[in-house]
């Protein structure tokens, strides 16, 4: 399949009252692990890398945006379910113009730093750039802690009616919200604020998104979609298994480099990592309620 439409996706999605997910990748078999996972459980998906990180200036070498776009549609085109494509949470509106560019097909302006209203002008200008190029746009209202090792900080709720504005004023096809859920939590679940996140609803008629789904309980996960949440985003988890995979493999006494990368035998470490990412969206994906839906 080709990538398909941003709003074909969310359409399916709230007909049948699931949420997509967003299984962030970084490199070729970690891509190929999320896929491998969708097509085991015949699930639509949101695949897609991470803007802040890949046009962080601090980087040692220069990414090329292109390369992961052509990844991406690739992956898309040989997957047998219906996938999107997206240029996650990106503070820098140069790089989230190229990623529209080049071929994603849902772009995320994410800029915790901006104000308010700064943000929303900027926003609602990507929006309308996005829009004229048949591209869907994310955005955020409110902010989420950070956490590390359980350690919380920068919390900042959805307001329902700030988020309404936002909403009427920029023109986004989907809202992120910051309703308990945590970025970067690598310990531990939280609950959700679902009061919060019920009065957002009736105030915003756009699919609402999870950030920060490594650190949500389950109960509370299944109850935010009946809520209208659409999208949920992971990443934190699948780093670490893929680390942990790696940690493993790389301890191993076999001599020849081509058996511990590329030859794809029990020994290549590439395959050890796309099995990791494989099977941690596995553990994940039926609480989206997405399983079997593409078909």
């Amino acid at each position: 399949m080709s990538l398909w439409p941003i709003s074909e996706l969310i359409r399916h999605a709230r007909k049948h009252q699931y949420a997509l997910g967003y299984f962030e990748s970084w490199n070729l078999e970690s891509l190929q692990g999320v896929l491998d996972a969708a097509e085991a459980t015949a699930s639509p998906i949101i695949i897609g890398f991470n803007g802040d990180f890949l046009s962080d200036p601090n980087r040692k070498v220069r990414e090329r945006i292109r390369c992961y776009a052509e990844l991406g549609k690739a992956g898309a085109a040989d997957a047998s379910v219906p996938c999107g494509l997206i240029f996650n949470e990106c503070p820098n509106d140069d790089w989230v113009r190229s990623a529209v560019l080049a071929g994603f097909n849902l772009v995320m302006p994410a800029d915790p730093a901006a104000t308010y209203d700064d943000y929303r002008n900027r926003v609602a200008a990507i929006t309308e750039f996005a829009h004229r190029n048949g591209v869907a746009v994310e955005a955020e209202v409110g902010h989420l802690p950070f956490g590390i090792s359980g350690r919380k900080n920068g919390n900042s709720l959805t307001d329902p009616e700030l988020a309404a504005s936002f909403v009427a004023d920029t023109e986004v096809d989907l809202l992120a919200v910051s309703v308990g859920n945590v970025h970067v939590l690598t310990t531990g679940e939280e609950d959700l604020n679902l009061q919060r996140l019920s009065e957002i609803g009736h105030r915003v008629q756009k699919p609402l998104v999870l950030h920060g789904g490594t650190g949500i309980k389950a109960s509370s996960l299944r109850e935010a979609i009946a809520l209208g949440v659409t999208k949920v985003n992971y990443g934190t988890y699948l780093k670490q298994r893929y680390l942990e995979a790696l940690r493993l493999s790389i301890t191993s006494d076999i001599e020849n480099p081509h058996e511990l990368v590329g030859m794809g035998g029990e020994h290549d470490v590439m395959v050890a990592s796309r099995l990791a990412v494989r099977d941690a969206v596995l553990e994940r994906i039926e609480l989206l309620g997405c399983c079997g839906k593409g078909k």
